[in-house]
């Protein structure tokens, strides 16, 4: 704990993840998130056409009205929201105000997968490398699952143990059967 870092005060105590937020916070760009969705597509395709909405999905906040109504807020020069799709190894390739999409073009490798491309090469280039797969992981129920499962089977033993067992195929009338027939009158 220290003296909250803003003011100095030291009645006022802050843990240490506070106190380094608050003298230098992390500033994300607004468009980092279509810089990853882009770089993570590139392991796929060398096209990505997304809609207007799509996009406004990805980035999680609305385009500008100008990307809306403007082609030139969609060209390659160096700007702000550029940048996200330039760093990420993409082109703007083709832009549609009127159905609300653009599509993008890879242009490069990056730098880290340049890397390892080249070591790879020394081994044995393959013709296809298919996508990283994680395989799930399969879950162990939790202990009150496990506790409610196993009171369940108490249960039906408890039950199957107490009903009386008959030999042979003889089978019990049931308490409808009793009251409407009597023994005797009993269709057959």
């Amino acid at each position: 704990m220290v003296p909250d870092v803003s003011t100095g005060d030291p009645t006022k105590m802050l843990c240490l993840n506070c106190a380094r937020r608050a003298v230098s916070p992390r500033s994300i760009s607004k468009y980092e998130k279509l810089k990853r969705y882009l770089k993570y597509r590139a392991a796929f395709t060398n096209v990505v056409k997304l809609s207007f909405a799509k996009m406004d999905g990805i980035i999680g906040d609305n385009l500008p009205m100008s990307a809306f109504r403007n082609e030139k807020w969609w060209s390659n020069s160096p700007s702000v929201h550029a940048k996200a799709w330039l760093d990420a190894g993409w082109k703007m390739q083709e832009v549609n105000l009127e159905e609300g999409y653009v599509v993008f073009q890879k242009v490069k490798r990056l730098q880290t997968e340049s890397r390892r491309r080249k070591r790879s090469r020394e081994k044995v280039e393959k013709p296809f490398t298919p996508a990283p797969y994680r395989t799930p992981r399969s879950r162990k129920p939790s202990k009150t699952k496990v506790a409610k499962i196993y009171a369940r089977f108490k249960n039906i033993e408890r039950k199957r143990a107490s009903m009386p067992k008959y030999r042979g195929s003889f089978k019990p009338k049931s308490a409808y059967e009793k009251r409407l027939y009597r023994p005797e009158e009993k269709p057959k």
